[in-house]
């Protein structure tokens, strides 16, 4: 699901138990995943083979069955934590929350910007995190914003696409949600090099940079509620939906907010607006 790719680490995790293993076991599953490969249509049947490579998901029963199982993870535990976590959390609470958290991520994207070549951005990511982590009371205000400095995120899977890696296949990961192999390379190399996770771990606050992964999940959990709700209603095929989305919303993020909306995608098969997506 849309929502669990910002819930990269909500994990139950044990003393002992390190950023190594955690990468270990995604790439385990990566390649686990093969043994639930889907057979490719063979070249006689060229609509069928067109379908088949425009998906990019040849790991699709495996993918569906990862799918169903975050659904129930979501509504057995996630999507409850988030209508708890409105009901009961003020408007403005919440919002200087989610500020704190976006502004403490800002280091990630500062890197990445510079990575990418990025000089002009990579100024603005910097200046928007020094003036939010002071005259914003260490982000709890978008002081940045209100002054006109707007807000943007990268990532280094979003770093390996501008470096020309392609996308590689689909995949969908356990918790984890919607990713694709390069973007799961990204999320490694950001999960071990996160300035202020490094920061973290290196004063022994390692629960501090577990809780902190955590909530941005519950974030943008509680802020998308009523668009996966309408989502799910709508289409026909939510595993399909979702898969089409994550991939507009990859290219989306890639190009720094240019959609290719002649992109021969199922997405757009769904019936729903563009607000929704």
């Amino acid at each position: 699901m849309i929502f669990v790719r910002a819930l990269r680490g909500i994990f139950s995790l044990k003393p002992g138990f390190s950023c190594r293993k955690i990468a270990v076991i995604l790439l385990s599953v990566t390649l686990l995943s093969a043994a639930g490969c889907a057979k490719r249509p063979p070249a006689s049947d060229p609509q069928a083979l067109s379908a088949y490579l425009g998906a990019n998901d040849p790991l699709e029963p495996m993918n569906r069955a990862i799918f169903s199982f975050n659904q129930g993870f979501d509504d057995i535990l996630l999507e409850p934590a988030a209508r708890f976590y409105r009901q009961f959390g003020p408007p403005d609470i919440r919002k200087g929350i989610s500020n704190f958290v976006n502004n403490w991520r800002e280091p990630v994207t500062f890197v990445n910007d510079v990575l990418q070549g990025e000089p002009s951005r990579a100024g603005t990511t910097l200046t928007r995190f020094l003036i939010n982590s002071t005259f914003g009371l260490l982000g709890m205000l978008d002081t940045a914003t209100y002054w006109g400095i707007e807000h943007h995120s990268e990532d280094f899977g979003e770093t390996f696409a501008v470096w020309g890696f392609s996308e590689g296949p689909y995949i969908m990961l356990p918790i984890l949600g919607p990713s694709n192999a390069r973007d799961l390379s990204g999320f490694v190399v950001d999960f071990f090099y996160d300035p202020v996770s490094l920061w973290l771990s290196h004063e022994g606050w390692t629960y501090v940079r577990y809780g902190r992964l955590a909530l941005r999940g519950l974030i943008y959990r509680e802020e998308n509620l009523e668009t996966l709700d309408d989502l799910g209603k709508s289409s026909t095929d939510f595993y399909a939906t979702i898969r089409s989305a994550y991939r507009q919303l990859r290219n989306y993020d890639i190009n720094n907010g240019v959609l290719d909306i002649n992109a021969d995608d199922d997405l757009f098969d769904e019936d729903f607006d563009d607000e929704d997506f």
